[in-house]
């Protein structure tokens, strides 16, 4: 089932799908029930179509330098955005913080 307030691209088999290890510190940060990870695409805002909080983006934060070390810096990510772009962004974004698969 898909969320009808997650922007759906126009070719969604175009799109590679979020790395698994990122979904599962996403859905540990949020505390959320395993069937909460469906909700996790590149495209899903953190704010506004998962819902995180600032209590459970400061949890991703911890969970992303704990798991793909210090360059997985989400407060500098966010530090750099006004309230506009804080609202916009997405998996995708988080995901570019990460190191290449294949570099770890």
């Amino acid at each position: 089932m898909t969320d009808p307030d997650i922007p759906v691209p126009a070719n969604p088999a175009a799109v590679p799908p979020v790395r698994p290890e990122l979904v599962a510190v996403l859905v540990e940060a949020a505390d959320a029930p395993p069937a909460w990870a469906s909700r996790v695409t590149p495209q899903a805002r953190l704010d506004g179509d998962l819902l995180l909080d600032e209590t459970e983006i400061g949890a991703l934060d911890g969970l992303l330098r704990a798991r793909f070390g210090p360059a997985a810096d989400l407060v500098a990510l966010r530090s750099g955005l006004d309230l506009a772009g804080l609202e916009a962004l997405t998996v995708a974004d988080v995901e570019r913080l990460l190191p290449a698969e294949d570099a770890r």
